[in-house]
């Protein structure tokens, strides 16, 4: 499928700022990619699918954890941690997406995970630097993502666990792992 085709069909999904912040995703992760020697189309792909159930049905979500065997913990998350691995079976059933990798960088999107694989990283770092992206230190992270793709996805995984402590909301196991392991 070309890029016009996926994006004609996401649009609908999703309000026009968030549609705004998956150009800037794809933008973004196709650049990285370029530079850290990663498939250009598979990190086009990962970027425009990575919130395609971003607006879905919280109890349709679970519905789909429930009946296709997704990690049953999922069950215990709200929407922000569910629609990576729901988009992930999306990108799957309805994409007919079968690159492990492309699905993996979806899935992972927004709690990254231990042992990520480049493209896995770009769409994580992509996703919290694109231009359109306004916080404390995004210049920063960005200024990282352009010397080292490794040292850029520590400083994201950081700054997201961060947030997260600071703003006493939970965190998910994963995005644990993934902390752990950038900083064992």
């Amino acid at each position: 499928m070309e890029r016009s085709e996926y994006l004609e069909r996401i649009k609908s999904r999703m309000p026009e700022k968030r549609f705004i912040h998956t150009i800037g995703v794809m933008e973004t992760a196709i650049q990285l990619a370029e530079k850290y020697g990663a498939d250009m189309k598979a990190a086009e792909t990962a970027a425009i699918l990575h919130d395609v159930a971003k607006y879905a049905d919280e109890e349709w979500m679970k519905t789909i954890v429930k009946e296709h065997g997704l990690d049953p913990r999922l069950l215990d998350w709200g929407p922000e941690i569910l629609h990576g691995p729901v988009g992930a079976w999306i990108a799957e059933n309805e994409f007919q997406i079968d690159n492990e990798d492309i699905l993996n960088a979806i899935r992972y999107h927004t709690t990254g995970r231990a042992n990520m694989s480049t493209l896995e990283k770009i769409i994580y770092i992509a996703d919290m630097i694109e231009p359109n992206r306004k916080f404390d230190g995004v210049e920063k992270l960005r200024a990282k993502a352009q010397e080292d793709l490794d040292k850029a996805m520590r400083a994201c995984i950081r700054h997201s666990l961060a947030f997260l402590v600071e703003t006493k909301q939970p965190i998910y196991p994963v995005s644990i792992e993934c902390y752990n392991d950038y900083y064992k």
